[in-house]
């Protein structure tokens, strides 16, 4: 008995050992293709289209949802063949715009911070402040000038609080 309790507490005390000082992993050095997967993503325009494309796929799917909640002026007037019809075209119609303008944001918001960052060489706020800007600038710049500078603000804000809420900068 008394052996079985000095054997508990000399295992007790090589665990607290151990956890004091957890196994050192050696650092392990990037192959050859993940640094090739690095210098292609970190090419701005490679980022540049990826990210319209992924805007556009968002869009896609944002056009779909809010063309579903469209509903027909005349619905009483209308068969179910009808309603389902019009229901598509105005999905369809949604769809294809939405995915322009997600795309579009995606792929100036995405080449202006590229650019930026690499210009700098700096990752931190400043670049998400300034890529705002301009998407937000060069989206609403068919209004004029009032609104192309409305659009930067508020563009630059809105990345402003979602930078902060996702926190990439630390």
């Amino acid at each position: 008995m008394a052996d079985d309790s000095a054997k508990g507490i000399e295992n007790a005390s090589l665990n607290s050992t151990q956890l004091e000082n957890p196994q050192i992993e050696p650092i392990r050095l990037p192959s050859v293709e993940e640094i090739r997967g690095q210098d292609i993503w970190n090419n701005c325009a490679v980022r540049s289209v990826v990210s319209g494309v992924m805007g556009g796929g968002l869009g896609i799917f944002m056009g779909l949802f809010l063309g579903a909640l469209d509903n027909p002026l005349m619905q009483e007037e209308m068969t179910g063949r009808q309603q389902f019809i019009y229901q598509a075209k105005q999905m369809g119609r949604r769809s294809w715009s939405s995915a322009k303008a997600f795309a579009v944001m995606g792929f100036i918001f995405s080449a202006a911070e590229c650019v930026v960052e690499k210009a700098r060489a700096k990752h931190d706020i400043t670049n998400t402040v300034v890529a705002g800007c301009a998407t937000g600038g060069a989206i609403s710049a068919k209004g004029g000038p009032k609104a192309a500078c409305a659009g930067c603000a508020g563009f630059a804000a809105f990345s402003v609080v979602i930078e902060k809420f996702l926190e990439r900068h630390q």
